[in-house]
């Protein structure tokens, strides 16, 4: 479905994605792990079209993603993103944010964007909350509402932009609980994330990033029980210790 192709972004004279290649299976769920400064969120970033990248591809079910608005704006309704300070709008309530992508850019009529939006909360369990104001919601709730969001523009593929990096620790277990549960329905997902045992168990693939490159790109068996190179031992060090301790 995705594929991504020698992807270099320099900020300055500063090489922060060093030549990626990787590719992305319809239904597969792709979780990023790696330290704080890897990479992994400009990469997705530059999948997105959020970050202009200096050289390389991204190729979307055979056609190459251009760089000019159309093109990123058609990309973007097949693949949506969800980020880690959930950018909902404000001045909206939690329906008019998940009715806001479907009328403006689908150009979906208002009872169908309704209908759509209050399934899909309901599917992440906050339909209760359609008339609330972000400002009135946990981190956790605002989370849901933002994957929501993204779910009614019925993407094709989620990226997940360390979705639980700015919650609470209680309210982190909700948001990896929807999570699951779109991994179980075959949704396809790219998640940049810090949860070490949410990798484990919810992804079909691992990728381990170090320094702008790809240094493992494996099943989680292999990533978590048999890592190949030193450096993704040593990373993965304490969270096994850790989730030894936990199982």
């Amino acid at each position: 479905m995705l594929k991504v192709e020698h992807l270099v972004k320099n900020f300055g004279s500063h090489e922060v994605l060093k030549d990626l290649d990787f590719c992305v299976n319809r239904g597969e769920v792709v979780c990023v792990i790696g330290s704080s400064g890897s990479g992994k969120s400009t990469m997705l970033r530059c999948i997105n079209g959020l970050e202009t990248k200096t050289a390389g591809k991204i190729i979307f079910d055979g056609k190459e993603v251009g760089s000019n608005s159309k093109e990123l704006n058609k990309f973007r309704t097949k693949v949506g993103m969800v980020f880690q300070s959930f950018n909902l709008f404000n001045n909206m309530t939690v329906l008019q944010n998940c009715m806001a992508g479907t009328t403006k850019v689908l150009k979906m009529k208002k009872d169908e964007a309704e209908f759509l939006a209050i399934k899909y909360l309901r599917h992440v369990g906050m339909a209760p909350y359609i008339n609330a104001h972000p400002a009135q919601l946990s981190g956790g709730q605002k989370q849901r509402v933002a994957i929501a969001r993204a779910l009614t523009m019925q993407p094709e593929m989620l990226l997940f932009d360390e979705p639980t990096s700015a919650l609470d620790p209680e309210m982190v277990g909700e948001v990896l609980n929807v999570m699951k549960e779109l991994a179980k329905e075959g949704l396809t997902m790219m998640i940049v994330t810090h949860e070490m045992a949410f990798a484990r168990d919810v992804s079909t693939r691992t990728i381990f990033m170090d320094n702008g490159f790809i240094v493992e790109n494996d099943t989680p068996d292999v990533i978590f029980k048999n890592p190949k190179t030193a450096r993704m031992r040593e990373f993965l060090g304490r969270y096994i210790n850790d989730l030894d301790r936990k199982n």
